[in-house]
């Protein structure tokens, strides 16, 4: 599979503000990670390995949540992972790049990559149908 996706690099391009500087360092840093890849999926860019890793959401005012797909049973020491009344998926909200912690934030993709790892991958799903 295709690391480069020109959809999703057209996405990111299309947005504006805070909102594009962010979701452009957050592919950035994603990208770094061996093995994982994006596609467009539900008209925004998700990330996968195995299978779905996270998501970029974007919110209002500007702000934008990477959600982590298994962010139910992550590590959250620091507690800045918020489900806003979802049941599986739970995320990281920034509303401008300053407000990153980038330490805590490799420590969140590490743990997702984790899971990931952990998941039967998503061809084996399938077949169970």
């Amino acid at each position: 599979m295709q690391r480069i996706n020109p959809q999703v690099d057209e996405y990111l391009q299309a947005r504006s503000g805070n909102q594009r500087e962010i979701m452009l360092l957050l592919d950035q840093m994603l990208m770094t990670y061996p093995g994982v890849v994006r596609k467009m999926r539900f008209k925004v860019p998700f990330y996968d390995r195995k299978s779905w890793i996270c998501y970029l959401n974007p919110l209002k005012k500007d702000a934008v949540e990477l959600a982590f797909i298994r962010g139910n049973i992550m590590n959250d020491e620091a507690g800045l992972l918020v489900a806003n009344g979802r049941k599986l998926v739970k995320g990281l909200q920034f509303s401008g790049v300053d407000d990153i912690p980038f330490e805590l934030l490799n420590l969140y993709i590490e743990e997702a990559l984790r899971l990931d790892d952990l998941s039967k991958p998503m061809i084996a799903l399938r077949k169970k149908k």
